[in-house]
């Protein structure tokens, strides 16, 4: 799955509470570049490799990107084990 709206990457970077910077640092990009792509209620408008970087971020820090009908974001379950520890 991908970001497609600008909203769906705000939810995600919500979700697990990182400020655009956190998300900047993460995806080594430039924070200007977060706000841009987080700007507008419609598509992202980013190249492909910046987007990738974003996303693998997103899903590095534990969430899954859904595109079932409509664009969303959920916080990965935990497998039994992960969540002993």
């Amino acid at each position: 799955m991908s970001l497609t709206l600008s909203r769906q990457m705000k939810a995600a970077r919500a979700l697990i509470g990182w400020e655009q910077q956190q998300l900047a640092d993460a995806a080594g990009v430039a924070i200007n570049t977060i706000r841009r792509m987080e700007a507008g209620d419609g598509p992202i408008k980013a190249n492909a490799e910046t987007l990738r970087k974003v996303e693998r971020a997103l899903m590095d820090a534990g969430l899954e990107l859904l595109n079932h009908g409509a664009p969303g974001v959920r916080l990965r379950q935990l497998s039994p084990t992960s969540e002993e520890n």
